[in-house]
């Protein structure tokens, strides 16, 4: 049975959704079996994937909704043992429309549970925001990883989220586990980048991947071509660093 990921951080401008479009790429590379959801209303990991949003049929709100199963709604990628489950501006709404429904805060669990036995790894691409959307992402996932900018700001409102992970434990998920900390966005000529990083890994410790992901221009434009960085450029350090994640991740899937 394949692990639910959910990549999440309410603060915007980390680096969240291209971590899981390129780590979903790395794993598929890798050999994996994986999905993305896209899970988020701007539905950024689904365009990063060459996928117009307004010409979908069907998107992850109809699964939501119960309109349509989950593997209806599900399409390839250009890559190989990569799967996507589409979003679309529709998601706008789920919020609301979601509150009256029953098992409100289960509503994707009960369609991932439909479709996890046919990948490794199941990546959600949390909204930036802690409402119901990312609510039902924690509840369905295994584990949270939670990408980090290597600035000033890194650890502001990550208490928040903490908490949040700590209140579906309680009351949801009670599985819901830490995957670890991704720091991103690391500029090597940034003296306050390294203090950042050192500061991070003393506050988590065991908690923080090796692996650092660099700014990379080749990572920001990639998104424009519809096709994540190990496509668009393989040789870039922004796509190397996203492949050793993904070696790294699966490294520790195994040993657990």
């Amino acid at each position: 049975m394949g692990r639910v990921l959910a990549v999440a951080n309410q603060k915007g401008g980390v680096g969240k959704t291209t971590t899981a479009v390129n780590l979903s790429a790395g794993l598929a590379l890798a050999g994996c079996s994986a999905l993305l959801v896209d899970f988020d209303p701007q539905a950024s990991a689904t365009s990063g994937l060459g996928v117009h949003p307004q010409e979908l049929e069907a998107s992850v709100y109809h699964v939501l909704i119960g309109a349509r199963p989950a593997e209806d709604v599900i399409r390839p990628t250009q890559i190989d043992h990569l799967s996507l489950l589409p979003a679309s501006r529709d998601l706008i709404g789920a919020e609301i429309e979601l509150v009256p429904l029953p098992r409100r805060e289960y509503r994707l669990d009960d369609a991932i549970t439909q479709v996890r036995r046919q990948y490794e790894f199941v990546i959600v691409d949390c909204p930036p925001s802690l409402g119901l959307l990312t609510v039902n992402a924690l509840t369905a996932a295994d584990a949270v990883l939670i990408p980090l900018q290597c600035e000033y700001y890194a650890l502001e409102g990550l208490s928040a989220l903490l908490e949040t992970i700590g209140f579906i434990r309680q009351s949801l998920n009670p599985k819901l586990d830490i995957q670890g900390l991704l720091l991103t966005m690391f500029d090597t000529r940034n003296g306050l980048a390294h203090q950042v990083v050192n500061e991070v890994r003393q506050h988590f410790p065991n908690q923080v991947f090796e692996s650092v992901v660099p700014r990379n221009v080749r990572l920001s434009e990639s998104p424009s071509y519809g096709m994540p960085a190990m496509l668009y450029d393989a040789r870039s350090r922004g796509a190397r660093a996203y492949a050793a994640v993904a070696n790294e991740l699966i490294q520790n899937v195994v040993r657990r």
